[in-house]
């Protein structure tokens, strides 16, 4: 199998924030998963998981979307400010309808991101929530002076102001954030993000909600209407192997034509950026506006015996590949892909992290992340796979998705995703007028349907790989099936 690299044609900046992730109130994902409250016996900071953390750390997270999703657009931000005792409690109607005590608010959120070392992506409230809402949380969060937000902040126990620059103007406003028109929500968009206001040094990257997977006429109303007042515009795209969203499939038993038709479906996010892209090119020509995929992942029935609202499945080597392979594809389109967050962070769809009590276990979803965190802030090299399809009768795929970069110091970054079940390989990589001086690698492959579990936590876990051919500007590589690799060559000076 033939790869071409050409490191002499240099392409867009892979923004590092393509590798965010997403954290909504949901489930198990922030109570439990990320907040267990400071007088748990689980190890903790101010009520976040030490383990958790370090795992997030390790991955170089960049960026984090909160608190929703569909939470968003019934969240009311100064109802998890003050006092734990006072902040009110509500009914969390979209996910499980369980009790949210808001002891996770914006303070705990602000304070998580900054353990991490990550951006924080916050979405405000239109759906449910009103102008002046949105103007005062922006205010509360950013305003370094003499205002009634800053000073309520400042009771709260935070004098300075954190730094926001990622705010979205409602979530999915198509749907569970109001049932809007696109002609509707643009004018609310205008609105509503006029008072989204910079204070000081503080510039906020205004982001509208944008389409569900194949609506275009969403982002050509949206844009033709609102796109000289924002930023960014998202994208949701999940994959869901099933017939409908009433029977999306099993997260760990599945056949082969289940599998290859889930890596079908995701690969259609392909298509999916180049068709909005080419709208947002009508109207924005020069990619000032970003585009952010900032829900995506593996859609699948719950694991039995758990609550249907809180949307937790179990993770696989079929996840592993999704990960790998739109990972792959957000790079190849990073003139305009500017941010992607997988949904979601712990417990909760495409998780890259479980928890069960004291115990967390990395999924491998996980294991790509950190493999392909070396991609970030790189620039992206022009690239050629050769590759055959595979797969059944009803479901042909590529066997190879594959893309290219280059760091700071000159080293190139290749992952590879080789989707087939059968068959072993023999990557035969050439790098154009590039002789290679070294090159090392990592790997995670296993049965499609291998997970980690509690009982047995490290059945899927990152490898190095062993061996390697060097032929002056060619490198042979193996793969195994159902594989995600990745390899760092540094070429010759």
């Amino acid at each position: 199998m033939k790869l071409v690299v050409n490191p002499g044609k240099k392409l867009a900046t892979i923004n590092k924030n393509i590798y965010g992730h997403f954290s909504e109130h949901l489930g198990r994902c922030i109570y439990e998963g990320l907040y267990v409250g400071e007088d748990s016996e689980i190890e903790n900071i101010g009520g976040i998981r030490v383990d958790v953390l370090e795992a997030l750390k390790k991955i170089k997270l960049p960026v984090l979307r909160w608190p929703g999703g569909c939470f968003a657009d019934e969240y009311h931000w100064k109802d998890g400010i003050g006092p734990k005792e006072n902040r009110k409690k509500m009914i969390n109607t979209h996910w499980g309808g369980v009790v949210e005590d808001n002891s996770f608010g914006t303070h705990e959120f602000m304070r998580l991101c900054e353990l991490i070392g990550c951006e924080p992506y916050i979405n405000g409230n239109v759906g449910s929530g009103t102008v002046q809402e949105m103007s005062e949380w922006v205010e509360y969060m950013t305003f370094d002076g003499l205002s009634p937000m800053a000073q309520l902040r400042e009771e709260n126990g935070h004098k300075e102001p954190w730094a926001v620059k990622y705010f979205g103007v409602g979530n999915e406003n198509w749907g569970c954030g109001g049932n809007m028109r696109p002609e509707y929500y643009a004018d609310l968009y205008r609105r509503f993000s006029t008072y989204v206001r910079n204070y000081g040094d503080n510039k906020v990257y205004k982001i509208a909600c944008g389409a569900n997977n194949f609506d275009y006429n969403w982002t050509d109303v949206v844009m033709k209407i609102a796109g000289r007042f924002m930023d960014g515009l998202s994208l949701h795209y999940y994959t869901v192997p099933g017939e409908s969203w009433q029977n999306k499939g099993s997260a760990t038993v599945f056949s082969d034509e289940d599998y290859y038709t889930t890596l079908k479906k995701t690969l259609l996010m392909e298509e999916i950026l180049t068709k909005h892209s080419s709208i947002m090119d009508k109207y924005d020509p020069d990619k000032r506006v970003g585009l952010l995929v900032d829900e995506w992942g593996t859609w699948y029935d719950v694991e039995e015996g758990t609550n249907p609202g809180f949307l937790y499945q179990q993770n696989t080597m079929r996840d592993a590949l999704v990960a790998g392979i739109n990972l792959n594809i957000f790079n190849k389109h990073a003139d305009r892909v500017q941010m992607a967050n997988i949904a979601q962070l712990v417990n909760v769809l495409q998780a890259i992290i479980l928890t069960e009590g004291e115990k967390m276990i990395l999924t491998p979803t996980y294991h790509v992340f950190d493999m392909f965190a070396s991609h970030q802030d790189n620039t992206l090299l022009e690239s050629q796979v050769f590759n055959k399809m595979v797969g059944t009768e009803d479901n042909q795929i590529p066997n190879v998705v594959e893309s290219a970069s280059v760091n700071e110091e000159g080293q190139i970054i290749i992952t590879l995703c080789h989707t087939d079940l059968s068959t072993d390989i023999m990557m035969d990589i050439e790098l154009l007028d590039t002789q290679v001086q070294s090159v090392t690698g990592q790997y995670v492959s296993g049965a499609s349907s291998a997970h980690n579990t509690f009982e047995n936590p490290d059945l899927v876990v990152k490898e190095e790989v062993k061996e390697f051919k060097i032929l002056g500007n060619h490198i042979e590589v193996a793969m195994a099936p159902c594989s995600v690799l990745q390899l760092t060559i540094s070429p010759k000076e």
